[in-house]
């Protein structure tokens, strides 16, 4: 016998603390796993509970999102350990010779690495060359933030876009192509408001050595190279198919690729190796690629859809709400796409057959992710606020035009495509 047999206090009680556990800074896959099993001793009868865990745990659409998100993790890690990320923002640095470009690619290669509150890994080197252009903080941090975050709707390793295309069975190649409208709008919004009336390097000249090109040519490719290899190959094997019969661990195997590469260009000791694993982050990040899935499963056994397929059946809510503002709301409360699309992927799911249709998968993960990006508990936000000395109401000021201006794309991109 359930705790509380109305399903719809049972969600509501359940997304409230999740809520609260991320606003207190609880890890997003402690926070995620246990809102799962909070709701599970609310709306489930306990003895089955067990059951839903085990399935969770040996499900392969699971455990593929699980090794994909910590392979991820420890790409990441390595390319911070190893100082190779440091190579690589350096030599795009000096093979752009404009301060505007580099301000707009260096957060989004830096991006390429999901690590939590990431952007402030792209903060000092935004820092020097926002100087050239005479930005003031709140313009430094509002570039850092926006553009560490254009790369992610169309980046086939991050980690919100993996667990999506396994929750709605669509494909994370169909998912991405339908984002790149968005994503264009997100970059030319940002390169408008954040460089508006800027027209010069502030000292007139950009440095007195000649850059070697080849060299530094030569130095991106072979830093980019684990990146862009488990990139090449994850996509691959998703648009030739290959993806159904692995289950999902078609980017698995790229990841272990990309890692085999890293290896082998950074000479790594096994002392520096070893270092991400005894980082807590790595398995914060993990528990949540598995939290995600858990609750989807707990909500749909307590039968939590039907409730919300009631009010779409009867007129009440119109299905579009559910797929634009619902994510968006969820990610902007939770500060995680994950948490956003978890949830809003476990209500659809009585509503609309399985798979999901391309259209609806890629609108509810970027609405999601738009509510992420702006959310205040979103902790590249606070990163970036507080590297810059910059309050949170004054990177608003540039954010929410952004979010307002890229939403309704989204919607448009649904409607015509």
């Amino acid at each position: 016998m359930a705790l509380i047999p109305d399903p719809l206090i049972a969600i509501i009680a359940a997304i409230s603390l999740l809520v609260v556990l991320l606003y207190r800074r609880v890890n997003l896959g402690i926070a995620l796993t246990a809102t799962a099993l909070f709701l599970a001793a609310l709306a489930l009868d306990w003895p089955t509970i067990p059951s839903v865990i085990y399935e969770t745990t040996v499900d392969l659409p699971t455990v593929s999102v699980v090794l994909a998100t910590f392979g991820i993790m420890l790409l990441s890690q390595l390319y911070k350990e190893t100082a190779i990320i440091n190579t690589l923002s350096e030599s795009i640095g000096r093979l752009i010779n404009n301060p505007k470009i580099v301000l707009c690619v260096l957060p989004a290669v830096i991006g390429l690495l999901p690590v939590a509150g990431g952007a402030l890994m792209s903060a000092p080197l935004v820092d020097t060359e926002a100087e050239k252009l005479g930005l003031k903080p709140d313009k430094k941090a509002y570039v850092n933030l926006w553009f560490r975050h254009t790369i992610f709707p169309v980046y086939p390793l991050s980690p919100p876009v993996i667990t999506t295309a396994l929750l709605t069975g669509v494909s994370i190649p169909l998912i991405i192509l339908r984002q790149i409208p968005v994503v264009v709008v997100m970059v030319a919004i940002g390169y408008v408001i954040g460089f508006w009336k800027i027209s010069k390097v502030k000292n007139g000249k950009e440095t007195d050595l000649k850059p070697d090109k080849s060299s530094d040519f030569k130095n991106f490719m072979i830093s980019f190279s684990p990146i862009l290899t488990t990139i090449v190959i994850a996509i691959f094997l998703g648009l030739s198919g290959f993806d159904k019969p692995l289950l999902g661990f078609d980017v698995v195997l790229a990841i272990l690729i990309g890692l085999a590469i890293m290896i082998t260009i950074s000479k790594i000791k096994f002392t520096v190796f070893t270092r991400p694993f005894k980082n807590w982050g790595i398995y914060g990040i993990t528990l949540a690629a598995y939290g995600a899935f858990l609750l989807r499963n707990i909500m749909v056994r307590a039968g939590i859809s039907a409730v919300f397929s009631s009010f779409v059946a009867n007129g009440s809510v119109n299905i579009i709400l559910f797929l634009t503002v619902a994510p968006a709301v969820l990610g902007l409360l939770t500060g995680s796409p994950q948490g956003g699309v978890a949830v809003s992927v476990s209500i659809l799911s009585g509503m609309l057959s399985l798979p999901f249709s391309v259209r609806v998968a890629a609108l509810v993960y970027i609405s999601a992710y738009l509510g992420y990006t702006i959310a205040p508990t979103h902790l590249c936000f606070t990163f970036t606020a507080d590297y810059f000395k910059c309050s949170l109401g004054k990177m608003y000021k540039y954010v929410l035009p952004s979010f307002l201006v890229t939403f309704p794309i989204a919607l448009l991109v649904y409607f015509l495509f």
